[in-house]
């Protein structure tokens, strides 16, 4: 069931589906909530699945020129307010980690369980700041041109003729995205603080989905992180990129409902 909530004078649009312990699912850069149908329908037959559409994207309205991880992560707080959820396990998709992350450092009294699907904790070295602000330039020269060329890099090489029709889809979602709300995600990931040692605090269960073809995070990026948690578990996937619920829709679906009984 579709719903709207006002915060901070904007329409944040979410999804809420079936009954049980709460699973919010995050998407990631130049995606929307959308993307999570197909595992919301399957997930619901066992959990109250929340997905969001993120400022600026989707149906939710762009809050400001950046929009930080925490706003955002203030964002999920609020419709878990909303629907008065206590706790939730929380996966969050490459920027919806970042946000995921976010929140648990604001909010960790909240979370069952934490799910890093192609994500991970370190903020953007200087090289990865510079790289956002270029990123910046050309999305505001035109930004559908970026998006029809980005979309295709997320998946590993060998998968990309398999699921063209797929990457339609997603380009489909990310089009309806405008340059403002790009632009301001791209600043809001550029300044965003390093979690690492939020990894070792936790007193949550943390779960790493992670790609061995992932050009975007490369996975000797997220092993040492693996490491970090009080208890970390992590499913690696060879011959995928950086869209596991797509390129290995069976495996990442049974992890995230295996995860979800087990933790809650």
């Amino acid at each position: 069931m579709e719903k709207q909530l006002k915060f901070k004078n904007h329409t944040v649009n979410y999804s809420v589906l079936g009954s049980g312990p709460a699973l919010v699912l995050l998407h990631g850069f130049l995606e929307s909530m959308a993307i999570w149908d197909d595992f919301a329908n399957a997930l619901s037959k066992t959990n109250k699945v929340i997905t969001i559409d993120l400022p600026g994207f989707g149906k939710t309205d762009i809050f400001s020129e950046n929009h930080s991880m925490e706003l955002m992560a203030d964002t999920v707080e609020a419709v878990l307010e909303s629907e008065n959820i206590t706790y939730c396990l929380l996966a969050g998709h490459s920027m919806g980690g970042y946000v995921s992350l976010a929140f648990a450092n604001k909010y960790a009294h909240r979370l069952k369980g934490l799910i890093l699907f192609h994500s991970h904790a370190a903020a953007d070295d200087e090289q990865g700041k510079i790289n956002r602000d270029r990123t910046i330039d050309i999305v505001k020269k035109n930004h559908k041109d970026f998006i029809a060329g980005f979309i295709p890099l997320l998946f590993a090489e060998q998968n990309i003729e398999k699921f063209t029709r797929k990457i339609e889809e997603l380009k489909s979602i990310s089009l309806k995205t405008s340059a403002e709300g790009v632009t301001a995600a791209l600043a809001g990931m550029r300044d965003r603080d390093d979690h690492t040692a939020l990894l070792k605090q936790l007193n949550i269960p943390v779960l790493f989905i992670v790609g061995k073809q992932d050009s975007r995070i490369p996975i000797e990026k997220i092993l040492p992180q693996i490491a970090l948690p009080k208890h970390a578990e992590a499913l690696i996937l060879d011959e995928v990129g950086h869209m596991g619920f797509v390129e290995a829709r069976k495996q990442t679906l049974r992890t995230l409902a295996h995860f979800g009984i087990k933790w809650f």
